[in-house]
């Protein structure tokens, strides 16, 4: 019985990824509005937690940015904590 190595199968169907890019980089905006309330409910899940950059794409000064923006939205009652 012959065993294949793992690696040779998952180089069969290695899917292409698309290369993730910063939005706010693009758009070139020029800070994160915590009163925008559709870019923040993008960034957030139904449970209420704050996405990561290696899922949005975001570059680390806009996460920053974003992550605080989140907060403050939070404690003014803008954004719910979580979703019911």
């Amino acid at each position: 019985m012959i065993q294949k190595s793992r690696s040779a199968d998952q180089a069969k169907f290695k899917r292409f990824a698309r290369k993730k890019f910063c939005r706010f980089c693009a758009e070139k905006t020029p800070f994160i509005d915590y009163k925008d309330m559709r870019t923040l409910r993008s960034y957030v899940t139904e449970r209420g937690k704050i996405l990561p950059s290696r899922m949005t794409g975001t570059c680390a000064g806009h996460q920053r940015e974003l992550t605080t923006a989140v907060k403050r939205a939070r404690n003014i009652a803008m954004l719910s904590f979580m979703e019911k």
